[in-house]
């Protein structure tokens, strides 16, 4: 697989990802579309199992508005991915958060995420 399809891989799953959990009434059921009931989320050591990853969204849909993702660098290797993106989210008080994301993950055969593991830095602008 060539490192732009990877891009686009990586681009597509977080920004349809995004746009579904934050525009539905069931997130839940969009979680469950993206990731394995057994995922395991480790993003700077705190990890989120399926549970936890549905209570950490829900701050994000009472407060986000938009999402942009640019994706910098993504390679995907049978079911690995590994990729470095910045989330640009808008927030509803009118902020921009910019966060970069190093993630390696691991995708289930029918291409949900299984685990992943992130480190990410704030790069709003001050």
């Amino acid at each position: 697989m060539s490192d732009l399809s990877a891009r686009e891989f990586v681009a597509d799953f977080y920004e349809s990802f995004t746009r579904e959990v934050v525009g539905t009434d069931d997130p839940a059921a969009v979680v469950d579309r993206y990731y394995t009931p057994d995922i395991e989320q480790t993003a700077d050591g705190i990890t989120l199992d399926r549970q936890r990853l549905l209570d950490h969204i829900r701050p994000v849909r009472k407060n986000v508005i938009s999402c942009r993702y640019d994706v910098h660098d993504a390679i995907r290797t049978g079911d690995r991915v590994a990729a470095r993106f910045t989330i640009h989210a808008e927030t509803r008080h009118g902020r921009t958060i910019s966060t970069e994301v190093y993630l390696f993950g691991e995708l289930a055969p029918d291409g949900r995420m299984r685990r992943t593991t992130q480190a990410t830095r704030d790069v709003s602008a001050s």
